[in-house]
């Protein structure tokens, strides 16, 4: 799957966010290793610590469905934003579990329709990994 169509489940994703507080909505879009597409939304609740980001959510839906550790080849963020809106610290270690440090990870402004890439350890350069535990 090429980046632009994984962009467009990322915006297809979108349409379903639940951001009643914020109106702000993004859609997550995971390529899986199987060459499977999963996607997920951020979901906001009135307690606002409570709200989970869409990238959490999509990875929660790809662990549902067999994801393991290194097989997230790709990701794809959407969001209507002034520039392109990046994961946030917790999901950009969350995507770190599951994914090489060199998989891409498409950011798109659905508003200019701008899209640029970044890898995860350019997004993450000193991830907290496995690797690293006792």
């Amino acid at each position: 799957m090429d980046a632009t169509s994984l962009v467009a489940a990322a915006i297809a994703a979108r349409a379903h966010a639940y951001a009643p507080y914020s109106r702000f909505r993004v859609g997550a879009a995971l390529l899986l290793a199987d060459g499977r597409v999963v996607t997920g939304v951020n979901v906001e609740n009135a307690s606002y610590g409570l709200a989970v980001c869409a990238e959490r959510n999509a990875v929660a839906a790809a662990v549902l469905a067999g994801l393991k550790p290194g097989d997230l080849r790709a990701v794809a963020v959407a969001a209507d934003s002034d520039g392109p809106v990046s994961p946030c610290g917790a999901c950009r270690q969350v995507l770190a579990e599951f994914a090489p440090p060199g998989a891409p990870v498409h950011l798109h402004n659905v508003r200019d329709g701008s899209t640029v890439e970044h890898s995860i350890a350019e997004l993450l350069p000193h991830a907290f990994l496995r690797d690293r535990l006792p």
